[in-house]
């Protein structure tokens, strides 16, 4: 059964992190959006006071120096820091779970200096001709010996260039696969610093000003066989492994800004008067509330549900598939609505609701589009029947 009452931790898990996203973000967010830079004096002052409260790392075994939040915990973290811009959010980084496979030399090397905030990872997966489809990727590693030689490009890799080091999938090799050959799929721990790794800038982005994108080019990059997360050929284990927590942090952060811009939108029908009388009155104005609460409400359920799946081990790709699929697409529709119940005010700068309607167009796009999310559900029903 489902106990949807959060604990006395939780609770205090969610005051601690309102309070920190409220007295240490929410102000800077002008400047933000005004400049599209987060000051890294201000980037590492976060950081400090996030690890200080115990919010980084909080998604990470308690086995590597982590928090050990269960999923239902970590998802209630992760809502309240959505309810911020994604820049100022991430300073109170955390770490990659996909980490927390890192073994040997790999621990000391870039897990244990990630843990203790000394060094900041990404994962660098998409590729130019490569998105939706990474067994498609053109970026190859090759054995030499004891190292890897790494060839290929990289693109929208989100915060590469304030971080140390990236977890970088590439293909290692093809298999038979029983309808004819596809790539062995390999992760790899690769250091910015190595020789024949490049971080260029990205793309300007309508979406999440301040948090930046970039490019990786790999020229003949020699990185030794150590580096490789597992065996040769397990990346795809390991995407599985990041991808499902990481598409109900998409949710999670969803869900935050859609309560926030229906708070303002509810008062501000409250307290706006037409025609001799404040407009919530009107069935134009009140209906379309109503539909945003249900379709918030549905989002929490959904988004606590997968959680709770997470945490009992029963969790499946299509489960969290549906919480991104829905939650994503649930902020576009509340976004849009929002601004519609204020008028011309909601598209300016004044109120912060052009900025969640313009940041909630990438969150149908990245951690897999929602037309991926409609084929792992729709995959997911049909395979047991044969189909």
């Amino acid at each position: 059964m489902i106990d949807f009452e959060p604990s006395d931790e939780q609770r205090l898990l969610i005051e601690t992190t309102r309070q920190f996203v409220e007295r240490e973000m929410l102000p800077h967010e002008e400047m933000l959006e005004s400049t599209g830079r987060t000051p890294p004096e201000l980037a590492a002052a976060l950081k400090r006071k996030s690890m200080a409260l115990g919010l980084y790392a909080c998604n990470m075994p308690e086995s590597v120096g982590g928090g050990g939040l269960d999923a239902v915990s970590v998802t209630l973290v992760e809502k309240e820091l959505g309810r911020t811009s994604l820049a100022l959010a991430e300073c109170a980084h955390r770490p990659l779970n996909i980490l927390a496979a890192c073994k040997g030399e790999q621990v000391g090397a870039f897990l244990e200096p990630t843990m203790r905030g000394e060094k900041r990872d990404c994962i660098a997966m998409t590729e130019p001709g490569a998105g939706s489809d990474l067994r498609g990727m053109q970026c190859r590693a090759v054995r030499d010996g004891d190292d890897w030689v790494i060839n290929g490009t990289k693109h929208f890799i989100s915060q590469a260039e304030v971080s140390d080091y990236c977890v970088l999938f590439a293909a290692t090799g093809e298999e038979d696969a029983g309808r004819g050959a596809r790539k062995r799929i390999s992760a790899f721990l690769v250091d910015f610093a190595d020789p024949g790794v490049e971080v260029l800038p990205g793309y300007r982005n309508v979406s999440h000003r301040g948090y930046p994108n970039n490019i990786l080019r790999f020229d003949n990059a020699r990185i030794p066989n150590w580096r490789i997360m597992g065996e040769e050929g397990d990346g795809f284990a390991l995407v599985n492994e990041w991808l499902g927590p990481t598409r109900l942090t998409v949710a999670a952060t969803c869900v935050a800004r859609a309560e926030r811009a229906y708070d303002i939108a509810l008062h501000y029908a409250a307290e706006r008067e037409q025609f001799g009388q404040k407009i919530g009155r009107f069935q134009g104005v009140s209906f379309p509330l109503a539909d945003m609460a249900l379709e918030i409400r549905l989002a929490n359920l959904i988004l606590l549900e997968t959680a709770w799946k997470i945490d009992r081990g029963t969790v499946t790709p299509g489960d969290c598939a549906m919480a991104k699929l829905y939650c994503s697409e649930m902020l576009a529709r509340v976004a849009d609505q929002c601004i519609q119940t204020i008028g011309g005010m909601g598209v300016m700068e004044d109120l912060p609701l052009e900025r969640i309607w313009r940041d909630a167009r990438i969150e149908r796009i990245w951690d897999g589009t929602s037309e991926i999310q409609r084929h792992i559900i729709s995959r997911e029903l049909l395979r047991p029947l044969g189909c």
